[in-house]
């Protein structure tokens, strides 16, 4: 299995999750369901798909 870590793309997904939730966490508390969970669920699949691509092509 590869490293997807040492891939800089992977670490820009990354923080793009990290920048997302701190984004989301001044949104208000009723739509921690709706929109909040959508755009945090969204952003954590970038890095996802991109170590588990890299994974598959082993």
């Amino acid at each position: 299995m590869r490293n997807f870590r040492k891939y800089q793309v992977w670490e820009l997904g990354h923080q793009i999750t990290l920048d997302v939730y701190k984004l989301t966490n001044v949104f208000p508390k009723d739509d921690q369901y709706g929109l909040t969970s959508q755009m945090r669920r969204a952003s954590s699949s970038i890095s996802a798909n991109i170590a588990e691509g890299l994974w598959k092509r082993k």
